[in-house]
């Protein structure tokens, strides 16, 4: 909800006050608030309807109802936020709205839910293939910058443009779902670790002997890939059974094979 609220703020005190367009069907809801006389929350809620649907056919309850909680959210703070510029400077604007959007989504996505709209379309994507939301989202809303350069102007259509591509890199750097690390654990308590692991994260390991090059001790190398997301809790999970265990943690380029994504 704190999430939704932000997109919101953006969206009134930013964006709608200089004709510049969010992503998604958030921007083509603007774009009709703009043509006529209906708040753009209600538009927001009605487009959304759909593809909330679709979600919750595809993504699980869960997710949906999360979702719908969100879009809801914005559609009841975007009809009570009041539509006036917080700044004169309409590329200002674009920067700072396009910012407040991106953290409000990238909160949104965290919480294992997403804005509606396009978000969705996304979701499904990336549950196929491991895109970054952002980056996909910013392909998807070029419809977005079409309309509103034939509406409105091309000088609305380019800050548009600016907002989109800010949104999509705040969205990256905060709902990093898609970056996966592997992990290499060498402990002396293998076989405790391994158990602690398999009982609190659904994540296979892989055991290897191996014995240390100075010291001669044998010990164990564990060997995991998680998502970007669950490695502070695995990091506190490790700790907790051999605190003087050694953990290597690379960022890893791409998994082939069974890798559960979750939202």
């Amino acid at each position: 909800m704190i999430g939704s609220i932000v997109v919101a703020v953006g969206y009134n005190l930013f964006l709608i006050p200089h004709e510049i367009m969010s992503s998604g069907l958030s921007g083509l809801s603007i774009i009709l608030g703009m043509v006529t006389s209906i708040n753009a929350g209600i538009f927001n809620f009605l487009l959304n309807l759909p593809l909330l649907v679709i979600g919750y056919l595809k993504l699980g309850r869960t997710f949906i109802l999360h979702t719908i909680l969100s879009v809801v959210t914005i559609s009841i703070a975007m009809y009570f936020i009041p539509v006036q510029p917080i700044a004169s400077n309409p590329i200002l604007c674009s920067i700072f709205g396009g910012a407040l959007a991106g953290l409000g989504i990238g909160i949104i996505f965290r919480c294992s839910a997403s804005s509606g709209g396009f978000d969705i379309i996304g979701m499904l994507l990336t549950r196929r293939r491991d895109f970054p939301m952002g980056a996909l989202l910013s392909v998807m809303n070029s419809i977005v910058i079409v309309f509103s350069g034939f509406l409105f102007s091309w000088d609305a259509a380019l800050n548009t443009l600016v907002s989109i591509y800010v949104t999509g890199k705040v969205i990256d750097s905060i709902h990093t779902h898609h970056v996966k690390v592997t992990l290499m654990i060498i402990t002396k308590k293998g076989e405790e670790v391994k158990q602690h692991l398999l009982s609190n994260i659904y994540r296979g390991v892989t055991m290897i002997d191996s014995r240390g090059g100075y010291s001669n001790e044998k010990s164990n190398i564990i060997m995991t890939v998680i998502s970007r997301y669950e490695l502070s809790e695995v990091k506190s999970l490790i700790q907790e059974v051999d605190p003087y265990a050694f953990v290597n943690i690379t960022e890893t380029v791409e998994v082939m094979g069974l890798f559960h994504k979750r939202m």
